[in-house]
Parts: C-alpha cells; structure tokens; sequence
C-alpha cells in the first residue's frame, strides 16, 4: 500500500493515529508508540515480494536488513571516528551508505529484474548520509538503535520526504511534550492534512483530468506549451500535498518535519526558487554537497579564483540533484540546466550590482522577475518530464 495514494490508506492510518492522540494527551509512552505505529504502517506498505538468490524475501525484509545493515555502518565508523579523524574510514563509509542507491539505480541496466530494490531508497539513504556526515563533522557524538532505526523508517515520511536531518529530529525524540504543545501539534497536524486533500485529491486531481491529460494528446507547440503550464501546477499541487499529508501525520506523533515548499510560484529568481520548491532536498544538497564542495576547492586552491569554483559547485550540485531523480537523460539535463541558470542569475547579480530586475522591491520589477523565474522553472519542469525527448 502507497501513503497517500487513496482513502483507503487514510482510513488503516485512523489505527495507528487515534492511539498516538490518546497517548499524547497523556503525555506517557509515546515515543514506544512511534516506534510501534511505524511497525504496524511498515508492515502494511511494504507487503510485495521480491526473489533474492531464488528465494522470495518480504520488501519488509529488504528495508528493515538495510536499515540495520546501516546501522551496523554507522556505528563502526562512529567508533573509528571517536579515536580522530580518519579520511578513509570517512570515504568507505560514505561508498557503503551510498552502494544500496548506486546498485538501484544502475544495475536495472543489466538486469530489469533486480530485487533490492524498495520504495523509499532515495530519501532514506539522504539520511543515512547525513547522519555519516554529521559523524565526520563531530556534530553527531551518539548513534542509538532506537532512535536511529526510528530517524530511517519513520513511516509518515519515508516513501516521499520531507529529508529531515538526524540532529532536528534527535531534539523531537528528547523533548518532552506539554499539553498546550500536544494541543498545538494537533491543530498544526490537521490544518497540514486537510491542506494535503485541498492540494492533492483536489488541485492536482482537476488540473490532471481537465488539463494536463487533454493537452498531452498533442505534439504542436500550443499544446507543448500549455503542457508546461498545466505540468508545472499539476507536479506542485501533487507534491505538495504529499508533503502536507507526511508534515501532518509527524506533527501528530511529535515529530516537526522540516517544509518542504514555501509559495514557490513567487520566487524572484533561480536562487530564490530553490529556497522555495523542495527545500528539504535542496537544502541537503547546499549543506552536503555545494558548499563542502566550494570549501574544499577554496581550502586547496583548486582554481585560480572563488567565481570558478563556485559556478563548478553550482553544475556539480545540480547535476547530482538531477541524477538522483533517475538516471534517463532528461533528469540529467534538467539539473545541467538549474545548475547553468544558477550560474547566470550569480553572474548577472554581479555584473550589475543593484540590478532592478533582481533587486529592484518595486511592483513592476518584482512582477517581471517573477514572471520570468516563472517561465525559466516551467521549461526546466517540461524538461524534466521527458516530453521533448519523447515526441
């Protein structure tokens, strides 16, 4: 069973929902009930076979072997880690995090039928990762099974993000609940979930039936162009409120996950779109990958200034950030292409310093630079959708 696919998930999900409000209200027992809640919503998602060395394995069992697999990880570059720094243990441990992805999205070249596969990989190894890294970093000084294995598989959000961060969830996990602060979660959970429905069961549900499948039919430049349109509201309004729905259901167990999208439809520029659309995801590929990458090449003196090794972090981040949705061209391009954008809007906010069309707070300048951002995102979504490869 998919979250948030159709009713029938929500009505199963009332069993493991109402019991957390009990105990929440009482203030007793509640992150045993997490643990237990996400068992049971586990069990009930993760049903589908797979046949490993000609045995038939349970999905539950491949996630479930993978998480404690990761732990095991964990822990043993934790406790390399604590005796100093140790690049190679670092780097080994990342391949190791990093390998189950790899092998997912590779291997199905040679092998259509490749079973380790489950749904989820994408987003748990983004934790995974930044647990390793927080490891390295000597922000991460305790890695417990519980709370760890909890982090991994937290069922509200493990199919489709938020990407949350060990440390944000650690100081949920150790906090202790109020009543007034229960009663918030509550209210803050449901305005989330019934926003979910507005988006996803709602918005996007009419926005695909009488617009995006109509004008998919055709080829010509008209139709393409309304498909970008359509495709763009359509991929918002579904994903976010997937992201509604897994913010809601955390709130109602005591978890506060991160936004994932803060009106994206008026974000100024490039830079300020990515501050706005998936942030989760964006925001780990800043802090992760972008700017250790510019900390490094500065640090070393890779190049011959700071611009270079910034426009090459911008390409790098970007490109990776394409490559995880998929490994077809047109994800590939699509993060070539926000990464040579990034790029532009850098050098043309300082080749121009108080440039009106960036900076400008004026009604008109802050229309023309949102309508444009508007257009260059739609053509980077139509890109990504495959469709002018297709035709």
């Amino acid at each position: 069973m998919t979250p948030y696919i159709d009713f029938l998930y929500f009505g199963v999900s009332l069993y493991v929902i109402i019991p957390a409000l009990i105990i929440g209200f009482f203030k007793r027992g509640w992150r045993t009930w997490l643990v237990i809640a996400t068992v049971i919503m586990l069990s009930i998602q993760y049903t589908h076979p797979r046949v490993v060395m000609g045995r038939g394995v349970s999905e539950l069992a491949l996630l479930l072997g993978y998480a404690v697999l990761q732990w095991v990880i964990t822990i043993a570059f934790l406790s390399i880690r604590k005796k100093g720094i140790n690049r190679a243990a670092y780097y080994t441990a990342l391949f190791f995090n990093l390998l189950p992805l790899l092998a997912a999205k590779f291997i199905p070249f040679f092998n259509p039928e490749y079973p380790l596969l489950f749904l989820g990989l994408s987003y748990i190894t983004f934790r995974v990762l930044d647990v390793t890294i927080g490891i390295q970093d000597n922000f991460i000084k305790d890695v417990k099974p519980l709370p760890y294995l909890t982090f991994l598989l937290f069922f509200p959000i493990i199919s489709s993000g938020p990407i949350d961060r060990y440390r944000r969830f650690s100081e949920d996990w150790n906090r202790e609940r109020s009543r007034e602060q229960f009663a918030q979660d509550v209210d803050g959970g449901v305005q989330r979930i019934f926003t979910g429905f507005l988006y996803k069961f709602i918005l996007a549900a009419l926005i695909k039936q009488y617009w995006l499948d109509p004008v998919s039919q055709g080829t010509d430049f008209l139709h393409t162009l309304s498909y970008m349109y359509a495709y763009f509201f359509y991929l918002f309004f579904d994903f976010a409120g997937y992201s509604s729905f897994a913010i809601g259901f955390s709130y109602l167990f005591g978890i506060h996950m991160p936004e994932n999208f803060n009106k994206p439809f008026l974000a100024r520029d490039i830079r300020d779109y990515w501050n706005r659309w998936h942030m989760s995801l964006s925001f780990w590929f800043r802090d992760h990958i972008y700017n250790r990458f510019v900390f490094g090449a500065l640090k070393g003196k890779w190049f011959k200034n700071s611009q270079t090794a910034s426009n090459l972090g911008y390409l790098l981040t970007m490109t990776l950030m394409g490559l995880w949705h998929g490994t077809a061209w047109h994800y590939i391009i699509y993060g070539f292409y926000h990464g040579v954008l990034l790029i532009a809007t850098n050098w043309l906010d300082k080749k121009y310093k108080g440039n009106r069309l960036l900076n400008d707070n004026g009604f008109f300048w802050q229309a023309i630079s949102i309508l444009i951002t508007f257009h260059l995102v739609g053509f980077g979504l139509l890109l990504f959708s495959g469709r002018l490869f297709h035709n």
